[in-house]
């Protein structure tokens, strides 16, 4: 990155690329840190954060307003001529997109690291930008944007990237938000495509993570979906680690959703902080009528069952549900556990 033509001096330039609820609040923390950022975003959410800058938020007390100045904002994709890293944060469907855009534009020397969920994107990013550094990232937390341009982090958890040279994750790492690097990254995306299950449970049901959590019958729901999961995973060949700070095989998971309430919350504690607010972006995306990830977390789930003739109801039936919620441009439905097992 060193003498790279976008930056400011030591700072590279960072352009967040589909700058949503995530991208949001990890650009405002980088540009909070003093970084160079520029938030590529629909005109609409550009217009809105002009005139009212970023309120970042988090589960531990931050509460911090950035004015417009200390960032820029862009919904011109020619502003990732200028970048030194480029942190992609579309949802999936948009990243072939995305992955013209950033091949018309980009320099050569440029790093692209994808944030997104689920388990393909870096991929279809390599495939289209066979002359570039790109690297698959995974962001553990969940983050909920709230009127206002406030953007609330409501779980714990480092940013992790695949790793490659110049010592990424040490230039971008601030006050705040770290990154470490790891050598490979699928086993940790599967992990969170497995914990991510539960992001559509909470959007059908409306409930907190911290109320969800604190219901047997919930916890029994997840853990089934979970346990399912796992079974497909395991026909498949595909090994999973949990992206929690823990190095709790991601094969107890179940047990441990299964545990009475008080010995549950003790474990728990030791493995995730929790705000007693923070739903998921499932949630987000059906109140505000945009469309889901389900296809990339149990559609994967369901496609790949299939492929290794192992049955998954919950999965199956838990996607087709959000699939009717989203059909009817409904917000969340608030169903009960009952109503969701097939």
């Amino acid at each position: 990155m060193d003498g790279a033509s976008g930056s400011r001096g030591n700072t590279p330039h960072i352009v967040v690329a589909g700058a949503g609820s995530v991208g949001c609040f990890v650009g405002g923390m980088l540009a909070r840190g003093a970084h160079h950022v520029t938030l590529l975003l629909r005109p609409r959410m550009a217009e809105e954060l002009l005139r009212q800058g970023l309120n970042l938020t988090d589960f531990q007390g931050l509460d911090e307003d950035l004015s417009p100045d200390l960032f820029a904002l862009a919904s011109d994709p020619a502003c990732l001529e200028k970048a030194d890293v480029i942190l992609v944060t579309v949802k999936s469907g948009d990243t072939e997109e995305m992955g013209h855009l950033i091949r018309r534009h980009a320099r050569k020397d440029t790093i692209v690291v994808s944030l997104q969920n689920g388990i393909g994107n870096a991929g279809v990013l390599k495939e289209l930008l066979p002359d570039l550094d790109v690297r698959a990232g995974m962001v553990p937390f969940s983050v909920a944007a709230i009127e206002g341009g406030r953007f609330h982090r409501g779980t714990s958890g480092d940013i992790v990237i695949e790793k490659g040279p110049n010592h990424l994750a040490r230039h971008l790492s601030v006050q705040g938000l770290a990154f470490h690097e790891r050598k490979s990254m699928t086993e940790l995306q599967w992990g969170k495509l497995i914990v991510n299950l539960n992001n559509a449970l909470i959007a059908l049901s409306g409930l907190t993570l911290k109320e969800e959590l604190n219901s047997m019958v919930w916890r029994r729901l997840m853990s089934d979906q979970i346990r399912e999961a796992l079974r497909v995973l395991e026909a498949a060949g595909i090994r999973a680690v949990p992206p929690m700070s823990t190095r709790m095989p991601i094969r107890f998971l179940p047990k441990i959703l299964r545990l009475p309430s008080p010995l549950f919350n003790r474990v728990a504690r030791a493995m995730l902080t929790i705000d007693p607010h923070a739903r998921s972006s499932m949630w987000d995306d059906l109140e505000m009528g945009r469309r889901t990830e389900v296809e990339e977390l149990q559609g994967v789930i369901v496609e790949l069952g299939n492929k290794e003739k192992i049955k998954t109801p919950i999965n199956k039936r838990v996607a087709q549900l959000v699939r009717e919620v989203e059909a009817k441009e409904e917000r969340s439905p608030g169903l009960m556990a009952h109503e969701i097992r097939p």
